[in-house]
Order: C-alpha cells, then structure tokens, then sequence
C-alpha cells in the first residue's frame, strides 16, 4: 500500500493483488444483499455497501449492510464518481482506505460519512470484463487498517459481486 498527499492509503492498484481466495458464501449468494451480507461477515465489519456504475456515470446503490442515519442514506444513494470514497476508489480504479474516518482533514471523507460513528474502512472496486464497473465498502466502528491480504480478498470479493451488476 501506498500513502497519498491526502492521507487515503491507496492499495493493491490495478493488478498487482495477490491471489485470494473469495469466502463459499460469497460465491453462494444469490443475489446482491446475500452477496454483501457474506463479504461484511468475512471481513468482521460493522456496515458495508455494494455500488453499480450506471449510465448516467453515477454510482447507485445496489446493497447496504447496516444502518445509516436518513440524511446519510440518500447520500449514498447515488454518488458521483470523484465524491468521496467510494466515488475516489472509481475514479482512481483503485482501494481506498482509511483507519479513522472521523480524522479525514484532506476532505475525500464527506462530513456525512464522518458523522456514521465508522473509523476504519476500504473501498475497493467492482470490475468486470476489465473495467470499472462498481465499488464495494466495508466499515468498522474501531480504527483499522486493512492488509495487503485482506485488501486482495476484499478485490476477489468484489469480482464475484460484479455478476449482480444491472445489464445495461
């Protein structure tokens, strides 16, 4: 992992994860919200969220795990790319974490995502064929710092996820 100007740890860029292994109930999910459910179980988080790129270039919301406040809720309903950490990870089609959100100054954290209690987080992004096409989230409510390895699971579980990605 890599630190940047701002503060985010940038990890495992494009291609350069290890190999990892993607948890039996994960692979088994059935749908976008089982799917996630799994991967915020795996990885011991308190929340999580599934994001799908739509055609009008924004990230949608496809699955949450965990409760949000209201005002934070329709905030990540929809997120442009660039807004953010999910909107920097697909920007920059790349991991984005960090161990305490509520200690972001560099203003990629949104004040909302600060205001949710969470320290800890990465977001990682969903692709498939090659590209871009989503970002996956987990969170904890303690400080934390992912791994180079948990980092690679997380990126195996987003590709897995991808296949729940609207057709269009």
């Amino acid at each position: 992992m890599s630190g940047t100007a701002d503060g985010a740890r940038v990890a495992g860029g494009r291609g350069d994860a290890p190999v990892a292994e993607v948890p039996d109930a994960v692979v088994r999910a059935g749908d976008a919200q089982e799917g996630l459910d799994a991967v915020v179980r795996a990885f011991a988080a308190d929340t999580g969220t599934l994001h799908f790129l739509g055609s009008d270039g924004l990230l949608h919301l496809a699955a949450l795990h965990g409760t949000l406040p209201p005002p934070v809720l329709e905030q990540v309903r929809r997120i442009p790319v660039g807004k953010g950490m999910a909107g920097a990870c697909a920007e920059q089609d790349a991991p984005v974490t960090w161990c305490n959100l509520a200690q972001d100054g560099s203003g990629t954290v949104r004040p909302a995502a600060r205001s949710t209690g969470m320290a800890g987080s990465i977001v990682v992004p969903v692709r498939a064929d090659g590209r871009m096409a989503g970002t996956l989230g987990v969170a904890n409510a303690a400080e934390r710092t992912f791994t180079d390895a948990e980092t690679a699971s997380l990126l195996a579980c987003a590709a897995s996820l991808a296949r729940f990605r609207p057709a269009g």
